[in-house]
C-alpha cells in the first residue's frame, strides 16, 4: 500500500510480521500498545525478582530499594534500546509525542496541534 494523496498513507491492518519496508501503513496503537504492553511485562518480571519490586517503605531499607529499582529500571532500558541510538529514540518518541498532541489538540477536531 502506498501513498493516496499528499502526506495520506493507506492504513493497513496491524501486521506482526510487516516488513521494514510497511512500517507507514501500520496503524500506530497497535504497535505502541504492544510497545507499551511488551516492556511494561518486562520490567515488571524484572521487579519481581527482587525482594523489594512490589513494596513502598518509607525507611532506609525503603531508599535502598528505590536506589536498586532506578538501577534495575536502567538495566531494562538499555536493554530494550540496544540497536537504537539515541538519535532515533528521540526522533520516535517526537513522533508519538505529535501524534498525541493531534488527537489531543484539546477535543477540538483541526485545532493547531501543540508543539511541545
Amino acid at each position: 500500500m502506498g501513498s493516496t494523496t499528499g502526506n495520506t498513507t493507506d492504513q493497513a491492518p496491524a501486521n506482526p510480521a510487516a516488513t521494514d519496508g510497511m512500517p507507514a501503513t501500520q496503524p500506530i496503537g497497535y504497535w505502541s500498545g504492544l510497545a507499551h504492553a511488551t516492556v511494561t511485562r518486562h520490567l515488571r518480571d524484572a521487579m519481581a525478582r527482587t525482594d523489594d519490586g512490589q513494596r513502598l517503605h518509607l525507611t532506609d531499607t525503603g531508599e535502598a530499594a528505590r536506589v536498586r529499582l532506578r538501577e534495575l529500571a536502567t538495566e531494562v532500558r538499555a536493554e530494550a534500546h540496544q540497536g537504537i541510538s539515541d538519535e532515533e529514540y528521540v526522533a520516535a518518541l517526537k513522533v508519538l509525542r505529535r501524534m498525541v498532541a493531534n488527537i489531543e489538540a484539546d477535543g477540538n477536531p483541526g485545532a493547531t496541534p501543540r508543539t511541545s
